[in-house]
């Protein structure tokens, strides 16, 4: 469906399907997205149950990204894809924020562009939603361009599930690359999430927070699986350090004290060189098979 028809549909109305099960749409901000984008449409789209929409908001890309983008709603016309434009603020938030604010479905996935949903991610939605105290959820991620793939994947699932022991329960925090919302508790909070214009704060922790001091429920669902790039390995030491004490600052603003929430900087920080060099020669095996398969006749 060409972008400016599915902008204008503005009487559609989410209703639950048949099997009284939530309706989802999936919000996705892109910024010079290029080399991602499609890979991350294709999984939205083959989904065991269907989206209602697959919402892409750029944000002043300069790339291919929005041209791939009305590619594939060429491609697979019977495809909710939506490509909306956020151009008043360069940013994250506002970009999410635009998405979630324009979505119609009774829950609001938001993945990354770099985001390779697993193939029954949106049944798996529907099925932690089913539960109406459940306001938000989010699950764990697999590497999908690191070695070990599957070992990753319950490496991160434990490490999640630590963090909420760690932190008794108290606190469920979202991670962005993998979340969904119901829209009634995103419209309870968007007007107080941080708009964090110098860019120092952690968006989904921010978000969890806010959604904690309304009472809302977080929920970890170990089965809804999304697959993300480790391209954040590729930061410098420094770089890397500057990410991970996002969790410091945006606790700082929320005035959470609790020193059991540091333990995710404590596991990111100790991963950080392993991981880097795992990755390093995870990469040079697959551009070394690459050379030889180029070289064969």
């Amino acid at each position: 469906m060409p972008s400016d028809l599915a902008d204008s549909v503005d009487d559609f109305t989410a209703l639950g399907t048949s099997e009284g099960l939530p309706t989802v749409s999936i919000v996705i901000p892109a910024y010079n997205e290029e080399s991602v984008i499609r890979q991350c449409l294709i999984a939205a789209v083959y989904q065991s149950v269907p989206a209602d929409e697959i919402i892409v908001v750029d944000n002043r890309s300069n790339d291919a990204t929005c041209s791939i983008v009305r590619q594939m709603q060429l491609e697979y016309p019977e495809s909710p894809i939506r490509l909306l434009h956020q151009n008043d603020e360069q940013g994250l938030i506002p970009t999410r924020n635009f998405g979630l604010n324009h979505a119609h479905s009774d829950v609001l996935g938001r993945i990354d562009a770099d985001s390779v949903l697993e193939p029954d991610w949106v049944e798996q939605v529907q099925s932690a939603f089913l539960n109406p105290q459940v306001a938000a959820a989010t699950g764990p991620v697999v590497y999908y361009d690191m070695p070990m793939r599957r070992f990753g994947l319950k490496a991160d699932d434990k490490m999640r599930q630590l963090m909420l022991r760690l932190a008794k329960h108290q606190y469920h925090f979202l991670f962005g690359s993998n979340m969904a919302v119901r829209r009634s508790a995103w419209e309870e909070i968007r007007g107080e999430t941080c708009r964090d214009e110098k860019d120092e704060m952690h968006e989904d922790i921010d978000l969890s927070l806010h959604l904690a001091d309304h009472e809302l429920k977080v929920q970890y669902v170990p089965s809804m699986v999304s697959g993300m790039s480790a391209r954040r390995l590729e930061d410098s030491p420094r770089d890397y350090r500057y990410y991970v004490s996002r969790f410091e600052r945006t606790y700082k603003a929320h005035n959470v004290k609790k020193l059991a929430l540091k333990a995710p900087m404590v596991v990111f920080f100790s991963v950080y060189f392993p991981a880097k060099m795992l990755r390093a020669v995870h990469t040079a095996s697959v551009n070394q098979m690459a050379r030889r398969a180029a070289l064969r006749p």
